[in-house]
This record gives C-alpha cells, structure tokens and sequence, in this order.
C-alpha cells in the first residue's frame, strides 16, 4: 500500500468519510443497538483505508456514544435507536474543528474543574504519578530543556485524578494540540520555565493537601498568560 502523508484537512476528510461509510453500513445491514460492528481489519479492507484510520473513527464515535468497544470482543453499536444515530452522525459529520483560541478556553474552564475534582478524589498513587511527572518536568526546566511533554504529562496527571472519564478522554484530546502550539501562537514566555516550575509544585501541593479551593485558585494563577491570551487582559 502506498504511504501518504496527509495534512491536518486531510485526516479530518476522511475520517469523516469512514465515519459516513460506518453509518450507511449500519443502515444498509440495519444493525440495531448491542449488534456487532465487523472487525477494524474488516473495514479497513472494505473502506480501503488503514487500520489506523479505521480504529481513529471508532474512537471518535465512541466518544460521542454511538458505538462501544469491548476488549477481546470487538465494537458494538450503542443503546440508541436508528433516527436518533444518523441525527448525531450528521451533527458529528458537521462539526468543524475548533480554533486554537477556542481549545484554550475550552482547556480553562476544563481544568479549573478537574483540578478540584483531583483534590477531592486523588488516591496515593495520583500522587505518586504527578509528583513524578512534576520531577520530569523540573529536571527538563533545571537542564533548560523542551519540556513541553512533561508539561502534559502532569496535566494529564490531573486529570486522572479527577475519576472522571469522560472529563479525561476530552483532556487527552484537547491538551497535546493547546501545548504543541503554545509557541506557534506566542502564548507563554518560554523564559517563564522556572515560574512555571513553582507553580506546577503549588498546584500539586493543593491536591495532596486535598484543599479544593487552593487548587482552583493555584490553577487560576497557573492560567494567567492565558486569560490573557483569550480575554486580552
């Protein structure tokens, strides 16, 4: 098979064609909720695409609850009936993809409600994976290194705490591309590592502390470049 690299529009083209082909598959087999989906390897000969391709347009059905996937026994058609998917499919199908300014909102008001949540509900073992990532991240900045996946990784880390899934799967969507583009956009001052640095280990603080109102408002702080960036203050 030919290998193509293909833009950012183009992934999302034919994702949305997979998606399409999905639908009508259902419709055409007239599955119905709990039926059995063929497997990726399946599709992606059916579709002529890769596995890959197939396995990212289950995920994203999967994240607005029209499909299931169950280990070891495959992807099943969601608990909703026939009129109600292909309403969901054409709301899925027109989406467009956000602006950056919009993710970074979006991440705002995200984050200043896990981070309470994480104080509330984070076990030993959060903490013992943030403060690891908190580590990473300090020796990155220590050794003035890119440190932007470390960065992640201790945000994630937050929102694993929170024991919210969903709040989790959107957190995994939207924080890779907001931190991948922060210097695209000028969004923080990359001489600021070592503030940064201070303010990971008081959100961290808050959460072992299990003091909800000091994390929210330690995040506030930590988000301060970016109120700035979306409401221009």
């Amino acid at each position: 098979m030919k290998l193509e690299i293909l833009t950012k529009n183009d992934n999302q083209e034919l994702q949305n064609e997979i998606i399409s082909k999905i639908r009508d598959l259902i419709n055409y087999k007239n599955l119905e909720p709990g039926d059995k989906l063929p497997s990726e390897r399946m599709l992606s000969e059916r579709f002529e695409v890769s596995r890959s391709n197939v396995r990212e347009a289950i995920q994203k059905l999967e994240f607005y609850g029209i499909l299931k996937s169950k280990p070891q026994s495959g992807t099943f058609v969601a608990d909703i009936g026939q009129v109600a998917m292909n309403g969901m499919m054409e709301d899925i199908l027109g989406l467009e993809d956000p602006d950056f300014k919009s993710l970074v909102e979006t991440r705002i008001l995200l984050e200043l409600k896990t981070v309470r949540l994480a104080a509330q509900r984070r076990t030993e073992e959060d903490l013992v994976k943030m403060e690891a990532a908190l580590d990473a991240y300090k020796e990155k900045v220590t050794n003035n290194e890119d440190a932007v996946q470390e960065d992640l990784l201790f945000h994630l880390s937050i929102a694993q705490a929170c024991r919210n899934s969903t709040i989790n799967r959107m957190m995994l969507i939207i924080t890779p591309e907001i931190i991948n583009n922060f210097e695209k956009y000028h969004v923080c001052d990359k001489n600021q590592a070592s503030k940064r640095v201070i303010e990971h280990q008081n959100i961290f603080e808050a959460i072992k502390e299990q003091d909800t109102q000091k994390a929210k408002d330690m995040m506030k702080v930590h988000f301060k470049e970016l109120y700035s960036y979306c409401y221009n203050i």
